[in-house]
C-alpha cells in the first residue's frame, strides 16, 4: 500500500480555512477541542471544493454547469438540515459545547460569515463566467426578458398566456389577507401595487408554478428565457386596476431539522407522516432576494418572516441555482464527459457477451448467477461495471427462480421505477416469502419510501419499517435457495443503495458470496431488523451500533501493537466523512505510535493532519471527480497479512451510535488485492485530489506536465481498469 504523495503548493489550488484553527503542542490531550475542525465549517468547505469543479476549465462545459447547480443543492441542505438545527438549538438554550469547542451561536456566526462567502461565489460563478461561457462556446443563451428582440418577447409572453397565466394564483396582503404560508424552497415574486385612485401601495406575492420549466424555450434552439422573469413582466395582465410599481424574486428556505420523539410514537408510519406536515410549516431559515429589491420591500418580508438581517442574503440575478440542472442535461456532446457506459464483470457473462476465445474465463460457462456466486466470491464496482447486469440481475433472477423460497432485503433509498421493487413484488406474487426493510426515516426521501412500503405490502411483501430510535443503513440482500436437501443462504453486502439511477453516478462496491458464517450473519441480522430478537451475535459482520465501535478500535489497537513490534502498523480508510471524536482520537493515538494513516475523505472531516507530535503521520486528502466518490474501504496492514472491510459504515457518530450498518470482510485473494488497487490509485491520484492541512487549507494536487489524466486520476484509472478486464475476461 502506497502512501499519498505530498504537494508541491506552489503549484496547487488553495482554499484558505473557513476560520484560523487553534494553537496546540505535542502534549496535548487527545480528546482536546483544539484538536478537531469545526464540522459545519468543514462541510462549507468540501461545498466549496464541488463549486471549484464549476470552475476548472479542464472539465467539460456542460458538466461545469451541473456541478455548480449541485453546489446550490448542497447549499439547500446545508441551510435546511446544519443551520436548521443550530437553530433550533439556539432557541432552545442549548449550552453544550461542539467538539471543537463552540456553542451553536458560536458557530451560526462563524456558519453565516462563510455560507455567505460560498453563496457569493456561487453567484458569480454563474453570472460571471458559466453564463457567458455558454454563450460563447456552446451556443446556448440565457437572456434577460429585456434583452430579447420582439419577436422574442411576443413568443415568451404568448407562452405565458397559454401555458402559465392560468395556473397562477395571486395573494394580496392586507387587513383581510394574512402574509400567505410559502413552501420550502420555493421560487416566488413579490409584487408592489398601487391602486391609482387612493393612491395607496399594496403588496401581493405570487408563486413562480413548480410544475413549469425553470427555463422558457424561443424559436431559436438553446435560447432560454427564466420563466419568473416572463411572469413579472406580464404581471400586469394579474391586476386590473392596479399599477404594478416593482415585482422582484425571492425565495425561501425552511428547516428541516425535525426532532422526533420516536419513544412516544406507537405508529412510526404515522409519525413521518406527521414530520412531512411540520417540515412544510418549519420555520425560515433564509431568504434570498435579488440585490435589486428595494430596502422596504426587503424589511417587509423579513419581519413577516421574522428574520434577522443573518438570514437575508442577495444574489445579483438567479436565484434556485439548482435549477441549472435542466440546462446541464442539453444534447451538446462536445461539452459532457465522454460517455461511459458501464461493463458486466467477466465472471457475469453472459455467452453472448463471451468472444469465442475467453470461453474458459473464470465464469465455466455457467449463465446461472447462483452457480457463479458458488464458484467464488464475486465482487463489482460501481459505475464502473453494471449496476443491471449484477445487483439488479441477483434480485431479477432470485425472483424468477423456483428454487429461490425466500428473498429479504434493507431499502433505503431507491429509484422512482424501481427495478428492484419489481421484482420484489413479482417474487411474493409468484408464493415466494418476501421481506423488506423500508427505512421510512431517510431524509427528504420518506415519502417516497413510505409509498414504496405500501406498494409492497399490497403485494404481499412482509414490510418493516425501521428500529425505534436507529435508523436502519445498511445495504444487504439475502437470498434463500433450496439446493438438494439442503437450504444455501447468498448475499450481498454493499457500500450504496439499491438505486439504479445512483449507480451510474456514486461509486460503490458490492460483495456477492454464498459463505455460510456470513449467510447467518445476515440472516440474524434480518431477523434483528423484523422481529425482537436485539441480543444477536455475528461472526463475520461489523454490526453497528452493537459491535463495530468495538471491531474498529481493535484493529486499530493491533496496528499500534504491529508498529510497536514490527514498525509495520499501516491503516488506509475511504470514507465520505469523518467526524467521531473517539475514532479520530484513536487515529491520533496510532500516529503517535508511528502507524502510517492515509485517509481518503470525500466530505467533511474534524481531524487535523499533520500536526507536530499528534497527527505527523496522518494524511487527509478529499476526491472530487467525474462520479461522487462514495464506497466505504477500511485497510489494516495486519503487518504483511490485510484485513480489508467494506460496507455502508462512515466513521461519523451517527453511523456507529444511531444507525444499523454492516461491514464486511473481504477475504477472497483477488478480490482483496483489487480493493487495495483502489486505495493506492486514489491515494496517488494526483488530478482531482485535495490535500488537507493543519491549519484546515484544502491544496488540490497538480499532475505533472503532459500526464495523461487517465494515469494520474482514481476514477479514470478505474475506468481503464473496467475496460481491459471486460476484454480479458480476467
Amino acid at each position: 500500500m502506497n502512501t499519498a504523495p505530498q504537494t508541491d503548493q506552489t503549484d496547487a489550488r488553495t482554499f484558505p480555512p473557513s476560520v484560523a484553527p487553534r494553537a496546540v503542542s505535542p502534549d496535548t490531550s487527545l480528546d482536546d477541542p483544539a484538536l478537531f475542525f469545526n464540522r459545519e465549517l468543514s462541510t462549507l468547505d468540501f461545498h466549496q471544493r464541488v463549486l471549484h469543479q464549476a470552475l476548472d476549465e479542464r472539465i467539460p462545459l456542460l458538466e461545469r454547469v451541473f456541478f455548480c447547480a449541485i453546489t446550490g443543492s448542497n447549499l439547500d441542505e446545508f441551510f435546511r438540515k446544519r443551520v436548521g438545527g443550530l437553530k433550533r438549538q439556539q432557541a432552545a438554550g442549548v449550552s453544550s459545547l461542539s467538539t471543537d469547542g463552540r456553542t451553536p451561536t458560536e458557530q451560526l456566526a462563524l456558519v453565516h460569515t462563510a455560507a455567505r462567502r460560498l453563496y457569493d461565489a456561487l453567484a458569480h460563478c454563474w453570472e460571471d463566467t458559466l453564463r457567458p461561457l455558454l454563450r460563447t462556446e456552446a451556443g446556448v443563451h440565457v437572456h434577460d426578458y429585456d434583452d430579447l428582440t420582439d419577436t422574442e418577447q411576443a413568443h415568451a409572453d404568448a407562452y405565458f398566456e397559454e401555458h402559465v397565466f392560468p395556473v397562477l394564483t395571486p395573494l394580496a396582503v392586507d387587513p383581510g389577507h394574512p402574509f400567505p404560508f410559502l413552501s420550502n424552497l420555493s421560487l416566488s415574486l413579490a409584487v408592489r401595487l398601487l391602486h391609482p385612485a387612493t393612491g395607496e401601495d399594496r403588496f401581493a406575492r405570487l408563486k413562480v408554478p413548480d410544475n413549469q420549466p425553470r427555463w422558457v424555450e424561443l424559436p431559436t434552439p438553446h435560447h432560454y428565457v427564466p420563466l419568473e422573469q416572463v411572469i413579472a413582466h406580464n404581471a400586469d395582465a394579474l391586476f386590473k386596476g392596479m399599477q404594478v410599481q416593482g415585482v422582484h424574486a425571492f425565495r425561501v428556505t425552511r428547516n428541516a431539522d425535525i426532532r422526533r420523539d420516536e419513544e412516544e410514537a406507537n405508529d412510526l408510519l404515522k409519525l413521518i407522516s406527521e414530520e412531512l406536515r411540520e417540515r412544510r410549516f418549519a420555520p425560515v431559515v433564509r431568504l434570498e432576494v435579488q440585490t435589486d429589491m428595494p430596502e422596504a420591500m426587503r424589511s417587509f418580508l423579513a419581519s413577516e418572516l421574522s428574520l434577522s438581517d443573518d438570514a437575508l442574503y442577495t444574489a445579483p440575478a438567479l436565484l434556485g441555482h439548482t435549477d441549472l440542472m435542466a440546462l446541464s442535461s442539453i444534447d451538446a456532446p462536445a461539452h459532457h464527459y465522454p460517455t461511459w457506459t458501464p461493463v458486466t464483470p467477466p465472471r457475469l457473462h453472459t455467452p453472448a457477451q463471451r468472444p469465442s476465445l475467453l470461453q474458459d474465463d473464470n465464469s465455466s460457462g455457467n449463465d446461472d448467477i447462483f452457480d457463479i456466486i458458488r464458484e467464488a466470491d464475486v465482487l463489482v464496482h460501481h459505475p464502473y461495471e453494471s449496476f443491471d447486469a449484477s445487483v439488479q440481475r441477483f434480485v431479477e433472477e432470485a425472483a424468477d427462480d423456483p428454487n429461490v423460497l425466500a428473498i429479504k432485503q434493507t431499502l433505503y433509498r431507491t429509484s422512482d421505477d424501481s427495478p428492484i421493487v419489481a421484482s420484489l413484488v413479482r417474487a411474493a406474487e409468484q408464493g415466494k416469502q418476501v421481506a423488506v426493510l423500508v427505512e421510512v426515516k431517510a431524509r427528504f426521501d420518506e415519502a417516497n419510501n413510505i409509498e414504496w412500503g405500501r406498494t409492497l405490502e399490497e403485494s404481499g411483501v412482509h414490510v418493516a419499517y425501521g428500529l425505534v430510535g436507529l435508523k436502519t443503513h445498511t445495504k444487504v440482500t439475502l437470498v434463500v435457495r433450496e439446493e438438494g436437501e439442503a437450504l444455501r443462504l447468498y448475499c450481498h453486502i454493499g457500500t450504496g443503495n439499491y438505486n439504479a439511477k445512483t449507480a451510474r453516478a456514486y461509486t460503490d462496491l458490492g460483495l456477492f458470496t454464498c459463505a455460510p458464517a456470513l449467510g447467518e450473519d445476515v440472516m440474524n441480522l434480518f431477523h434483528y431488523l423484523t422481529g425482537y430478537a436485539p441480543e444477536q451475535s455475528y461472526n463475520e459482520l461489523l454490526i453497528a451500533p452493537h459491535t463495530m465501535r468495538r471491531r474498529f478500535e481493535a484493529l486499530i489497537d493491533q496496528e499500534i501493537a504491529h508498529q510497536q513490534e514490527h514498525g509495520t502498523g499501516r491503516i488506509v480508510a475511504k470514507m465520505n466523512a469523518l467526524n467521531d471524536a473517539d475514532m479520530i482520537s484513536k487515529l491520533y493515538a496510532a500516529s503517535q505510535a508511528g502507524v502510517s494513516i492515509d485517509l481518503i475523505v470525500r466530505g467533511h472531516c474534524r481531524l487535523r493532519p499533520d500536526l507536530d507530535g499528534i497527527s505527523e503521520n496522518i494524511r487527509v486528502i478529499s476526491i472530487l471527480d467525474r462520479f461522487l466518490e462514495h464506497t466505504r474501504i477500511y485497510y489494516f496492514g495486519n503487518n504483511g497479512s490485510p484485513r480489508i472491510f467494506m460496507g455502508s459504515a462512515d466513521w461519523m457518530s451517527r453511523n456507529l451510535n444511531r444507525r444499523v450498518e454492516a461491514i464486511v470482510e473481504i477475504h477472497d485473494e483477488a478480490l482483496r488485492e483489487r480493493t487495495t488497487r483502489i486505495l493506492d490509485y486514489a491515494c496517488s491520484d494526483q488530478y482531482a485530489a485535495w490535500e488537507l492541512h493543519a491549519d484546515g487549507r484544502y491544496v488540490q494536487r497538480t499532475p505533472p506536465p503532459d500526464t495523461p489524466r487517465k494515469a494520474s486520476a482514481l476514477q479514470w484509472r478505474l475506468m481503464h481498469d473496467a475496460t481491459q478486464r471486460t476484454s480479458s475476461g480476467a
